[in-house]
């Protein structure tokens, strides 16, 4: 795609320079988020934490980021966008600092959050992507950039184990405060500026993007499912660290943050999702996305008494769930940016707000029942949490079919609401809705 192409709302051409920054910058802008998540022991230890405190490093992450989703990223329907992708990339790096230099854990706690705040900077480029995108093209763009934002997530914990090895766990912190601001700089400089919607006053514009849960039925099955496939991700995550460096294993810190390697292999279905929801398929991916990360749960509950099956196990389960979360992921952030299009940013934070809600409701339940009952009440908690998922796909589907005219046409909507097909263009701006 050339740089002087045009997207469908007049915008300037996404070309694959733009691609590639706006997907570095949601990486680096969430990765603040999970570096904690296989440090969580070594923190504790340095700051005199226990394990339950420690793990509410993840959960207070999420609460921010749920917060910013909420209260920040609606402004992009507001004001120009470029001005506050840029604004809050130069503020997660400064609240990076404040981690990096926390003394106590109430410091560590507060730069966590805010940094969490900040760092929704990601959500509003994924949305300024899908805007500069043609129709035709738009899922394998979100795919794309999304595909950036989970690596950032994965291989947080990567670069976190690392580089904690070589100067301690402050390290990472400091690094990303640094890339935070050469991000701010590059997107300051290259990303061009987009219309503005006018005529809507802050309150009002937080108003709006709440009622879209009343108005949009998309919006709500989506959210719904979103929060349930999230929620599983978090609390594998937030329990391996426990699991791995306990006595069954015994990993170090680098070694725990090697295992976002192999969960990096599940973000290559977010580009895949995108893709297939360009050809309309969509529900066929969501669904089987669901069934997978209910099954992922089977494999990881052999994963608790170490030894070499067990890794096997483990290693397939983290593949598999990683694989599952971002296939459901991707496809209901295609159809609902369908539903309206002209409100983009506050259809992604309503949805995105949902699902770090889930993940932080993911991450407190983790950090209860690994005290009570271990890695086997974690693993039936997080299949728990996706059996209630893959129900909530089920629902939606047979909904559907319960209210579907008669003569339902391949081209129509497929999620029970009909506002998608009237705020979208004719052509492939539905698609994503059409199975």
């Amino acid at each position: 795609m050339g740089a002087t192409e045009h997207g469908p709302e007049g915008a300037p051409g996404l070309g694959r320079g733009m691609l590639l920054l706006m997907s570095v910058a949601t990486g680096l802008s969430v990765a603040g988020n999970y570096f904690a998540q296989p440090l969580l022991d070594v923190i504790g230890r340095d700051l005199g934490l226990s394990a339950s405190t420690a793990a509410l490093v993840v959960t207070v992450a999420q609460v921010g980021y749920g917060l910013g989703l909420l209260l920040l990223v609606p402004l992009g329907d507001l004001v120009d966008r470029r001005r506050l992708a840029v604004g809050l990339c130069a503020a997660t790096a400064v609240f990076l600092t404040v981690t990096a230099s926390a003394p106590n854990g109430t410091l560590l706690l507060v730069g966590t959050a805010l940094t969490g705040l900040a760092s929704v900077a990601a959500q509003v480029v994924v949305p300024y992507a899908a805007t500069l995108a043609p129709p035709a093209e738009r899922g394998r763009t979100v795919g794309t950039v999304m595909t950036g934002l989970l690596l950032g997530i994965l291989l947080a914990r990567t670069a976190a184990g690392l580089l904690a090895d070589l100067g301690g766990w402050r390290t990472v912190y400091w690094v990303n405060a640094v890339l935070m601001l050469l991000m701010a700089l590059a997107l300051r400089l290259r990303l061009p500026v987009l219309p503005t919607p006018a005529g809507r006053g802050y309150p009002a514009l937080i108003g709006s993007t709440l009622r879209l849960f009343a108005d949009e039925p998309v919006l709500r099955w989506r959210a719904a499912l979103g929060a349930l496939s999230f929620a599983p991700f978090s609390v594998l995550w937030t329990a391996l660290v426990f699991l791995l460096s306990g006595p069954s294993y015994g990993w170090s810190e680098a070694e725990i943050g090697l295992l976002g390697l192999v969960g990096a292999a599940g973000s290559l279905a977010a580009s895949a999702a995108g893709r297939l929801a360009d050809r309309g398929l969509v529900q066929h991916v969501s669904g089987i996305g669901a069934l997978l990360l209910l099954g992922s749960w089977g494999l990881l509950a052999l994963a608790g008494s170490g030894g070499p099956w067990p890794l096997v196990a483990l290693l397939a389960g983290v593949i598999v769930l990683d694989l599952a979360v971002q296939a459901v992921h991707i496809s209901n952030q295609n159809l609902v940016y369908a539903v309206r299009p002209e409100a983009r940013n506050r259809l992604n934070s309503a949805y995105m707000t949902s699902y770090f809600v889930g993940g932080a409701v993911g991450s407190a339940l983790t950090s209860v029942v690994w005290g009570a009952a271990g890695w086997g009440g974690v693993c039936a908690l997080g299949a728990a949490l996706s059996a209630a998922g893959l129900a909530v796909w089920t629902a939606e589907r047979l909904r559907h079919r319960a209210v579907a005219p008669p003569h339902h046409s391949p081209s129509a909507p497929a999620t029970g609401g009909t506002s998608a097909t009237a705020a979208a263009p004719a052509g492939n701006e539905t698609r994503g809705d059409s199975r």
